[in-house]
């Protein structure tokens, strides 16, 4: 698949700007950023789609034509909760340093006042967002993970760079590095010549004819282990419809809004995760299983993702597409037991 947008950089230099990361032990890191500059301008792209891209809802013809917003998204503890999350399509949760997680967080069905709030790039971002096509904001990170997103099919909006000074801001209501927040609609605003995203998974016209409900298990909750720190979970709302999630400690997991995270679908791919100079590097281009949750149903299904630019494709053990709700949907990231990790464990009840 090809996403067509602009040339999104010119010239490269290394600034000396000190931005975020996170450190074995949860503790703020110094990130290197390449200061960019932008280039041509593509032409307006036109989007008649019916059904929205990113959860398979019905729209009126051509009112999604924007394209998507993914952002980094810090899920330390400082860092909640977290502002928009629970008004993203999309959202991959993956492992980083320390055993803790960060998520790569997608809008565009709803594009919030702000997001936040965003850290810094690692080297599989390019794999997750470059499907989407539209705008990576983050807030920087070390120069060879900025140069190998930097060649992702999107443009890259880093925070600390004059192309954000009016859409990036630190919040006084978190501690640095845990507050950089952005503006989303302004943001997007500044690329509407950018294409609106391609479909991702494919959607069953309604929840009964999901592939989890048609061909799963009834489940009442899953509890996704990323590592020793990292132990989210995931509750069945059958009044809601959704799953609701909770944080490690069995916290109710709440956006800023007070919203408390929920999720249409939950798919829980295992992965393979090399450490590659002490960074936790998730191999996506692969293959693997895992499980995909809708309706209060869980089935195993097998996954394969071709290329970087490729979606990630679903399959039932027979072979069949997998059809999730049309909602929202959360993926989450587990390693396998060839990782050089500790294998993450899918506990289902």
């Amino acid at each position: 698949m090809t996403i067509t947008t602009r040339s999104l950089f010119a010239g490269v230099a290394i600034a000396a700007l000190a931005l975020t990361g996170c450190a074995a032990d949860g503790a703020a890191t110094d990130d290197e950023v390449i200061t960019t500059e932008g280039g041509d301008t593509a032409e307006a792209v036109v989007d008649n789609a019916t059904v929205a891209a990113l959860t398979g809802e019905a729209i009126e013809a051509g009112s999604l034509s924007r394209p998507s917003l993914a952002a980094k998204i810090d899920n330390h503890p400082s860092a909640r909760p977290q502002v928009g999350l629970d008004e993203a399509d999309i959202v991959f949760e993956e492992l980083v340093e320390g055993g803790l997680t960060r998520y790569l967080a997608v809008w565009h069905s709803t594009l919030p006042a702000e997001i936040g709030p965003v850290r810094s790039v690692r080297p599989m971002d390019p794999e997750i967002v470059s499907p989407f096509g539209g705008v990576f904001a983050y807030s920087g990170g070390q120069v060879r993970f900025i140069q190998m997103m930097q060649e992702a099919p999107v443009y890259n909006a880093i925070h600390g760079q004059p192309d954000t000074a009016d859409t990036f801001y630190r919040t006084s209501a978190k501690v640095a590095p845990h507050n950089v927040l952005v503006m989303a609609p302004e943001l997007i605003d500044q690329h509407l010549d950018l294409p609106a995203p391609a479909q991702q998974f494919s959607y069953a016209p309604s929840i009964e004819e999901s592939t989890a409900v048609v061909a799963g298990s009834a489940v009442t909750s899953m509890n996704p282990r990323f590592s020793g720190f990292s132990s989210p979970s995931w509750d069945w709302d059958g009044t809601q419809g959704t799953f609701l999630r909770f944080q490690t400690n069995g916290a109710a997991d709440s956006a800023s809004s007070g919203v408390q995270i929920f999720a249409t679908n939950v798919v829980v791919l295992q992965v393979g995760i090399d450490v590659v100079e002490d960074i936790p590097t998730t191999r996506l281009v692969n293959q693997g299983t895992g499980w995909v949750a809708t309706g209060g149903s869980i089935v195993e299904i097998n996954w394969f993702k071709a290329s970087a630019e490729s979606p990630i494709v679903l399959t039932t053990a027979s072979g069949d597409e997998v059809l999730l709700g049309v909602g929202n949907t959360w993926v989450q990231l587990i390693p396998n037991d060839s990782s050089d990790v500790d294998a993450g464990v899918l506990t289902i009840n």
